[in-house]
């Protein structure tokens, strides 16, 4: 796995406005990601995990420019995606593409599997069609379907066989990068293991670089090499996965592995739960977002929002309770008095 940056991404936001009145008055604006900064390593995968509503689906679209960024830089590839034109993007979608969480409401109802997949290639230029029916092919049979699967509908198809011809649909331009959107999580568990196994052979036969959106900690364990968790539009801790799940550094982190199953009945583990209800995304809290529902709550924490500082070598954390992190805080609020 190489630790060049396939992908960097530099203070991103995306803010939605919200309009009342008759005439659509801009009233405020919903904060879905502000401020993100994160990179990933091409080969690897990275895991983003939070509730719902925390900003990572909105994150993924951004990266693809299904939605538009409000402000900040994606670079891909030694490209900056957010200066690129409509028809530019369009061309480096081949390199970036996606695998969405709903695997019926992702594919044509009307169009055969065969057609489903030829699309992205005639959109990406090769029209000879001998050679795109020879293409859906091989990477059916590369999912684990068949040859004759190309001629049905999609509502012929299970669940995760509907996810596995997203996944080859997304393979069939030969991507650098691939943003799953909750793959599984529709899914029977049973069938998670398989499409997640999938994911993670395909990874090392095309030398793929994932990100990998979910709200399921387990399931990012399994797949992902780093994790970055998000609240309310922000990154507030990022590390390899190992470390992450050993010694979580966020209250908000701790209080999601708490509430993770574990397979041993006889195996206690303290819960922490979180306290109260998100909140609203178009009003959030002053200084750490988490502060409302935070059982370590300090003053400085209402005060002055954290930065995202990294206190052993690639774990970084937003909270003020960290060495190092409450400092560079007070300097900052004694400044701005």
């Amino acid at each position: 796995m190489s630790t060049t940056p396939l992908l960097k991404v530099e203070n991103l936001k995306k803010y939605f406005p919200v309009k009342k009145g008759m005439f659509g008055k801009t009233v405020g604006y919903v904060k879905a990601v502000d401020d993100v900064s994160f990179f990933v390593n091409e080969g690897e995968t990275l895991g983003i995990v939070g509730e719902s509503g925390c900003g990572k689906s909105t994150t993924g679209r951004v990266l693809m420019r299904l939605l538009e960024p409000t402000d900040g830089e994606i670079e891909f590839d030694g490209k900056n995606l957010a200066s690129l034109s409509q028809e530019e993007m369009r061309k480096t979608r081949r390199d970036i593409q996606m695998v969405f969480q709903d695997p019926y409401a992702s594919l044509n109802p009307r169009h055969t599997i065969g057609k489903i997949l030829e699309e992205p290639l005639i959109v990406h230029g090769i029209s000879d069609p001998q050679e795109r029916k020879k293409k859906v092919r091989e990477f059916l049979e590369i999912v684990g379907l068949n040859e004759y699967h190309a001629k049905r509908y999609p509502h012929q198809f299970s669940g995760g066989q509907r996810q596995r011809i997203g996944i080859a649909r997304a393979l069939m331009t030969n991507p650098k990068l691939i943003i799953a959107d909750e793959p599984v999580s529709a899914l029977d568990v049973s069938i998670q293991a398989q499409v997640l196994n999938l994911m993670q052979d395909l990874q090392k036969e095309f030398n793929l670089t994932y990100i990998f959106i979910a709200h399921d900690l387990g399931v990012v364990r399994h797949i992902s090499d780093r994790v970055a968790v998000m609240y309310l539009g922000k990154m507030v801790e990022v590390a390899d996965s190992e470390q992450l799940y050993e010694k979580p550094l966020h209250p908000y982190t701790q209080a999601l592995l708490s509430a993770v199953p574990v397979p041993d009945p006889d195996f206690q583990k303290e819960q922490i739960i979180i306290e109260g209800d998100i909140p609203n995304p178009a009003d959030p809290p002053t200084g750490c977002t988490f502060h409302t529902r935070c059982p370590f709550k300090m003053d400085i924490c209402t005060k002055v929002t954290p930065q995202l500082t990294e206190q052993t070598t690639g774990h970084s954390v937003a909270c003020h309770l960290h060495v190092g992190q409450v400092d560079n805080d007070i300097k900052q609020l004694e400044g701005s008095l």
